[in-house]
């Protein structure tokens, strides 16, 4: 049994790294069930044993990417001897190169995921991010209120308000990616946006202003380089 099941998921994992593998090279929306019943040289039958659309497929591609990021968290979060405000710059500084790793898939992504269809499955995976991430939160609001450096109330409560943020920041930065143009200045409405979700982020936790810069400048030159070079990446 332990057999099947692992042969089970060592398949679907090969699904899922050839799905990533054309999105990055074809794009989702270009992107078939044939190319990839053609890459893997499996049946339609086979494929629609482990997903029953394409859709489907799209939302455990972003739910395994989830699953990577926690576990890169996880380490930051239990240490234990690190400060709490220390982990939480870890924590955001880790997140923020791993996106930036994951950068061309994301970029592949975005008009598709915000496209009225998804609107669904956003919603589904925003609740499932939420859920998984408030707990890691949690974990160091409360180590922070230990120490005198967060001045939370109701850590449970307000590790869940900063996953829902923190969510609110990504679609917000997300928007901002599809209408960027460096010629209308809009970098400066990309900074004030950021600014905007690190000072709800500090307010919340009860942390000096500063203390927790949500994204860093480099960061975000990487994100909002010219529309001309992010197509040029996409298709590297």
């Amino acid at each position: 049994m332990a057999r099947i099941v692992k042969e089970h998921v060592v398949r679907r994992n090969e699904i899922l790294d050839v799905a990533q593998r054309l999105v990055y090279t074809k794009g989702y929306e270009q992107m078939t069930i044939q190319d990839m019943l053609d890459d893997l040289q499996i049946s339609k039958g086979a494929f629609y044993h482990y997903f029953d659309s394409k859709q489907e497929l799209l939302e455990a591609l972003v739910e395994r990417l989830g699953e990577e990021v926690v576990q890169l968290l996880l380490p930051i979060v239990h240490d234990p001897v690190l400060p709490a405000l220390d982990k939480f710059r870890r924590y955001l500084a880790t997140l923020n190169r791993w996106k930036i790793g994951q950068k061309a898939f994301f970029l592949a992504l975005l008009r598709v995921w915000y496209a009225d269809d998804n609107a669904i499955v956003r919603q589904k995976l925003r609740t499932a991010a939420i859920r998984e991430i408030a707990p890691l939160l949690t974990e160091i609001i409360r180590q922070g209120i230990q120490e005198g450096v967060m001045t939370a109330n109701y850590p449970d409560q307000v590790g869940e308000v900063i996953a829902s943020l923190a969510q609110d920041a990504g679609e917000a930065i997300g928007v901002l990616l599809l209408s960027f143009d460096p010629e209308r200045d809009d970098r400066q409405r990309v900074e004030r946006t950021v600014a905007v979700y690190t000072d709800a982020f500090e307010r919340v936790l009860g942390v000096p202003a500063g203390s927790l810069p949500l994204v860093d400048d480099q960061t975000l030159k990487e994100w909002f380089i010219s529309p001309i070079d992010n197509e040029v990446e996409m298709k590297s």
